[in-house]
């Protein structure tokens, strides 16, 4: 369906005869006697020669120019049917720590080991990718929480943000509590009861304004359920000291199990533990069995401009009258 933006440029579609008539008239006020001038002989000598006696072609052209700019004027645009966004889903938030630590190369993929961020990014993408008729949010922190995108059913830009994300871009330090607050503060808008957050971590709360136990009950008076998952693993090999022989260490010692399981058990969530890529995945896979649930239905309809399309049509007709003055023979 055709619809107009600015309808009332039409009216400005008589101007061309308003103004001529009062040219008209004022000519009509001059004085009654008129000495000829050889001017106009000129004028009709040259319309003789040029083989233009007859101008109406050329006023038709004009009129259509003129009549092709007010249909641009007047914004011509089409408007297709309604789509209906899908209506069924939850309201999600992820919330990612990209703290300097996630930069620990402990976690093996085809064989080979990488750091925990790209895991997570890899897992992470996959199960944002199977969220349609979700709305997902990201939060990043680190030292501070940031909000990096909005509940949206755009998941594709939801995994760009999140893979576009550097370690150590938010700080170093794990603000634990200000991510889940920020999360709470965008959870606590949407009307239904089950909304969810998955906080990931591999260390404690070492910084922010909000601690995480006052966060989770936060939370759970909003309704809102916290899955948090402390990501890492328990045995990693390292050189020894000096370079000899290798050593065992725990490269998840920093990781703050107990207050995890606390946020969780306050806001009727649950707690898991990923040692590897994939138990991550196996937990993601579990969370994937959400029940979902109704939401504001959507709409919206396709919009297309059209206005370019008279307004080439009217630079057309005007290249075509110049071409036609170019063409003509001139006389003196």
């Amino acid at each position: 369906m055709i619809e107009w933006l600015q309808p009332w440029a039409f009216a400005l579609a008589p101007l061309p005869l308003i103004v001529r008539w009062l040219l008209q008239a004022r000519e009509r006020t001059q004085a009654a006697l008129t000495v000829p001038a050889l001017n106009s002989f000129a004028e009709v000598k040259q319309a003789r020669f040029s083989g233009v006696s007859n101008p109406r072609w050329r006023l038709i052209l004009l009129w259509l120019m003129w009549l092709l700019l007010i249909t641009a004027a007047a914004r011509p645009q089409w408007t297709g049917d309604p789509v209906t966004l899908p209506t069924s889903g939850r309201d999600l938030m992820l919330a990612v720590d990209i703290s300097g630590s996630m930069a620990t190369e402990d976690m093996e993929v085809n064989g080979a080991y990488v750091d925990r961020l790209s895991v997570v990014k890899r897992v992470v993408a996959d199960f944002v990718d199977a969220r349609q008729g979700d709305r997902v949010g990201l939060v990043l922190f680190g030292t501070s929480a940031y909000l990096q995108a909005p509940l949206t059913f755009d998941l594709t830009s939801v995994n760009r943000l999140l893979i576009e994300a550097p370690v150590g871009i938010a700080g170093g330090k794990t603000a634990i509590g200000d991510a889940i607050g920020l999360a709470v503060k965008r959870l606590r808008l949407r009307p239904q009861e089950d909304k969810i957050l998955i906080l990931l971590t591999d260390g404690a709360n070492n910084v922010g304004e909000v601690a995480p136990e006052k966060a989770a009950e936060l939370a759970a008076f909003d309704k809102i359920k916290i899955y948090t998952i402390g990501v890492g693993a328990e045995e990693m090999s390292v050189p020894g000291l000096l370079g000899f022989g290798r050593r065992t260490t725990n490269p998840s010692a920093d990781l703050d199990e107990k207050t995890l399981v606390a946020i969780a058990q306050t806001t009727q969530g649950r707690y898991f533990r990923a040692k590897d890529t994939r138990e991550l995945a196996e937990i993601y896979s579990i969370i994937d069995e959400l029940e979902p649930v109704d939401q504001d239905p959507e709409t919206y309809r396709p919009i297309q401009a059209l206005y370019y399309w008279p307004m080439g049509a009217a630079l057309v007709v005007f290249a075509a009258l110049l071409l036609v003055d170019l063409r003509r023979p001139q006389y003196a």
